[in-house]
């Protein structure tokens, strides 16, 4: 019986990247990676081919620690990040360094590590943009230009690592619960029905990752419906 490919879904304990692992599942093992044990140990419950994979993704000794079992990798899905959200003005240096850290270093760092598996598998990269990552709004300018940056790395990857896929997806806003905190600091109320499903982008990001194998979807951009 031919063994299931293998995916590694950061960010999988909520939100969109525990929607991908779902989305992944039927057709590969997933790897569910996260700072949460018992979160991922409650998705791994619901996914009989996951197994979690918990490491914070900022500290590199754990990284190297938890990539060195890791000897071929068909899919490696970015979905970890965080979003610090303020003007120019009353952004702190703080707010800027915790936005690269996370959604830009960490993606670099883990894919630098995996690349070799990548490489053995002809694997898949897939980076949770954003559309903040091709559109920067007042108010955004931390968390876009993180997301300008990670778009940059991925165009940088996919010309280097030609043998590999890389797919930079683009959603707009996406209910989940960093969404809410994000509507609650701009002081709105909260409407989900105005804003995409994790599982909408999810079956995006399966769509990329099951295409025909002369098939590279190198970008995708999903935005809320408006319906009247």
């Amino acid at each position: 019986m031919t063994e299931l490919p293998l995916a590694l879904v950061t960010g999988a304990s909520r939100g969109i990247g525990a929607a991908i692992a779902h989305a992944l599942a039927p057709t590969h093992r997933v790897l569910l990676g996260g700072r949460d044990a018992e979160a991922l140990a409650k998705t791994a419950a619901e996914l009989p081919n996951s197994t979690p994979w918990p490491v914070d993704l900022t500290d590199p000794e754990a990284l190297d620690r938890a990539a060195a079992d890791i000897g071929e990798l068909d899919v490696l899905v970015h979905s970890a990040g965080v979003a610090r959200i303020a003007t120019v003005a009353d952004s702190t240096a703080q707010d800027w360094r915790d936005n690269f850290e996370v959604n830009v270093l960490a993606v670099v760092e883990i894919t630098r590590r995996l690349l070799p598996a990548l490489r053995t598998a002809k694997g898949h990269v897939v980076v949770i943009n954003s559309g903040a990552g091709q559109n920067a709004r007042p108010g955004w300018g931390p968390y876009a230009a993180s997301k300008f940056a990670v778009r940059a790395f991925a165009d940088s990857l996919r010309e280097e690592e030609q043998a590999l896929r890389v797919t930079s997806v683009y959603p707009g806003r996406t209910d989940t619960e960093m969404q809410q905190a994000i509507v609650a600091g701009e002081g709105n109320d909260y409407d989900p029905g105005r804003y995409l499903r994790p599982e909408s982008v999810a079956a995006a990001v399966r769509t990329a990752v099951t295409a025909s194998p002369e098939a590279h979807l190198t970008e995708v951009v999903l935005r809320p419906r408006v319906t009247r």
